[in-house]
This record gives C-alpha cells, sequence and structure tokens, in this order.
C-alpha cells in the first residue's frame, strides 16, 4: 500500500483533474513543501506528468500535474453469464487492449482457459519496461453462479463446479497477479465511480444491462458493497409489473427478457450478444421492452430513494448508446407517474462509462486499492 498522503493526491488529481501544488495544498491542508515532497516522489515513480507551466502576474509559474496514462496498468476480467471479457486498461482507465470469449454458460475451466490463452497477448502489447508496471487482476463475476441454472439454461452438475473451485487463488498462480473479485454490478458502478466523467453525485444507485439486470450503490462517495459483497444486487428487487402482479425486476429489466422476446417471434437474438453498439432489433418489441424496463426501474428506484434518500439513479449497460438514452428517459417519467408523496424524487442518469463498465470496474478495484484512499472490502488473494 501506498503511503496514505501519496494516495490523497492520487485520488485528487483523478478526481478533478490536472493540478497544482498549490492547488493540492489547499485541498488538504498539507504544507506546500510536504505537497511538493508528495508530487515529486509520483512524477519519479512515473505516476504523475508535468504540464506546461501557468504564468501569473507576481511569483514563480504554476505547474499543473497529471496522473500519467502509462504510470501502471491493471487486467480486468468480465465473467458473465453468455461472455467472458479481458482488458488491459492503464492508469486513465483507457482499454489498450481486449479479448472476448463467447459461450452457452460459464464454467471454471472454460474461463481459465480463456485467461491463459488471452492474457499473454495483451501483455505483449505492452513495451517490454511496461510489463512490470501492470499491478494487479480484477474480476467481475456474479457471485453464486449455481443457483442461476434454470435461468441460463446450464447443467446443474456443471454450475455446481463454482461451489468448490476457488477461481480468485487459481487466477493469482495462473497470472502471478495479485487477483481481487467483486460482484459484476459493485465492479461496473465502481466504474463510474472510478473512471466516469462528467459530476458524480455523492449517493447514487446505479442500474447495469446485462444478461440479468444488475446494480451497484455509491455512499458517501464510497462504494458499498455491504457484508457479503452482493449488496444493491437489484436484481431480485420486487416491483409491480402491468398486471399489477409483484415481479422481480430482473424478470422485466434485463436483456434476457428481450433475447427471449425476440426468439419467441422466430428471430435469433444472437446479435444482442455481438455487439452494444448496434441492435438490430424489431422496432415493435424493442419498444415493449424499453417500457417494461422503464416503468421497473422507477418502481425500484422510488423504493432506493425512500430508503436512502439517493440524489441520482444512473443508467448503463450493454447496449447502444440511443437505447441507453431511451431507456433514461422513460424511467424519468415513470418515475414522475408515481405517488412521490413524502419522497424527493432522484436524478435519472445516464452512466457515462457504457457496455465495458464491467470490464473497467474490474481493472478499478486492483487501481483503488493500491492507488487510491477509498478502499473497499473484495476478496483478496
Amino acid at each position: 500500500m501506498r503511503a496514505w498522503n501519496e494516495r490523497l493526491v492520487l485520488s485528487l488529481v483523478r478526481q478533478h483533474g490536472a493540478l497544482a501544488k498549490s492547488d493540492i495544498a489547499r485541498m488538504t491542508g498539507l504544507s506546500a513543501q510536504t505537497v511538493s515532497v508528495i508530487m515529486r516522489a509520483l512524477e519519479q515513480d512515473g505516476l504523475l506528468v508535468r504540464g506546461e507551466p501557468i504564468r501569473g502576474r507576481i511569483g514563480q509559474p504554476s505547474v499543473p500535474m497529471s496522473l500519467a496514462a502509462e504510470g501502471a496498468f491493471f487486467i480486468g476480467l468480465k465473467l458473465g453469464r453468455r461472455s467472458a471479457d479481458l482488458a488491459l486498461v492503464d492508469f486513465l482507465g483507457r482499454v489498450r487492449g481486449a479479448r472476448r470469449s463467447i459461450y452457452r454458460y460459464p464454467t471454471p475451466d472454460a474461463v481459465t482457459a480463456f485467461v491463459a490463452e488471452a492474457l499473454p497477448a495483451l501483455l505483449a502489447s505492452l513495451p517490454p519496461g511496461q510489463r512490470g508496471r501492470v499491478g494487479g487482476m480484477g474480476v467481475a463475476m456474479p457471485f453464486q453462479l449455481w443457483s442461476w441454472v434454470e435461468q441460463i439454461g446450464a447443467p446443474q452438475a456443471e454450475m455446481d463446479a463454482w461451489r468448490h473451485r476457488d477461481i480468485q487463488a487459481e487466477l493469482a498462480a495462473l497470472t502471478g497477479l495479485p487477483v481481487h473479485v467483486q460482484n459484476d454490478g459493485s465492479a461496473a458502478c465502481g466504474a463510474e465511480l472510478v473512471f466516469g466523467t462528467g459530476e458524480r453525485p455523492k449517493d447514487f444507485l446505479y442500474f447495469y444491462f446485462g444478461y440479468f439486470i444488475g446494480g451497484g450503490l455509491v455512499l458517501n462517495g464510497q462504494l458499498f458493497t455491504g457484508r457479503g459483497g452482493n449488496a444493491a444486487g437489484v436484481g431480485p428487487m420486487p416491483v409491480p409489473g402491468p398486471d399489477g402482479r409483484m415481479r422481480r425486476l430482473l424478470s422485466v429489466a434485463s436483456i434476457s427478457v428481450l433475447a427471449a422476446q425476440i426468439e419467441a417471434a422466430g428471430q435469433s437474438s444472437a446479435p444482442l450478444w455481438e455487439s452494444p453498439d448496434s441492435w438490430q432489433v424489431d422496432r415493435g418489441l424493442l419498444d415493449s421492452w424499453m417500457t417494461g424496463a422503464a416503468e421497473g426501474l422507477a418502481a425500484a428506484s422510488l423504493t432506493a430513494s425512500a430508503l436512502l434518500e439517493i440524489e441520482a439513479v444512473l443508467i448503463d449497460g450493454w447496449m447502444p448508446a440511443t437505447v441507453r438514452a431511451e431507456v433514461t428517459r422513460r424511467t424519468e417519467a415513470a418515475l414522475y407517474r408515481l405517488d412521490l408523496s413524502g419522497i424527493a424524487p432522484p436524478a435519472i442518469r445516464e452512466g457515462t462509462v457504457g457496455a465495458q463498465a464491467r470490464a473497467l470496474g474490474a481493472a478499478a478495484v486492483p487501481l483503488s486499492l493500491r492507488y487510491l484512499i477509498d478502499q473497499n472490502p473484495v476478496r483478496d488473494a
């Protein structure tokens, strides 16, 4: 672990962008001399880079310091119910390389084989002098995969392997890296917190559309993962359906629901999983699905607001930007059709990271543990 003050400086620069030592001193209350020593050390370590001096009317010019993109690298592994993604991410959160594997259902053997094949090629894309700057691997995955065999159509015997295999230890032995595991919804939310752009509220509920709807929760600017690491697992939240009967949110607001409707109409849903950038979906089916998903999200958002007084709800997922924007718009409209008496309604906004939020969030876990001040509970190898 880096010294607290060094991680504090890196956290502030990540949050606010380029800062001069006078800015850091003002924000932290540390002396100018202390800040100067810290920033010089971080620059020597290759984590900060100098910007162009800003000259004022009097005194020495101010020199802003920014994060160095190549200061550190991290591996993010997203394990989903239909695919796995492995990404090499730099210190700024930019994906330098990625590999993908699509399967019918996830098994530990398939995952380790994918990493064994894909990781060497990703690491080889770095110049030799930078390969030692890979600081760890994060894994974003649904917890208790063996509990979802019916929904994903997988054999119980094969999925039961997840009960007994320590995928974290296996990946650590395979890669030689520190490995950290986090729920995939929380990881996606963490990507928004660490790499997201624009204003980030202090308290927000985050929804991510994947095969199933997932979520994360940020309280007082920190990712809240709960006692078992599964906090804000929004899929099982009860919401009213079109007939007034209560059902789980995942049954109305998951991409798997849209896929089932497409298959029922005699079409293939495979293109949904191939790319998040463009969906060739019957407009009527898509419109009906977006309406149902938005109404489910609105009900879940109301429940969360009554309990936690959240400032905002952020919506993201494996979907085209136009679909995300429309789901967000419909969710806001649906929320204001509900009885909001006694509730301060949260702002309904789009997330800013996009479809790769889970892989980026996985990479953000070792980055945060090593270089940022917010330490969130994860399972460490």
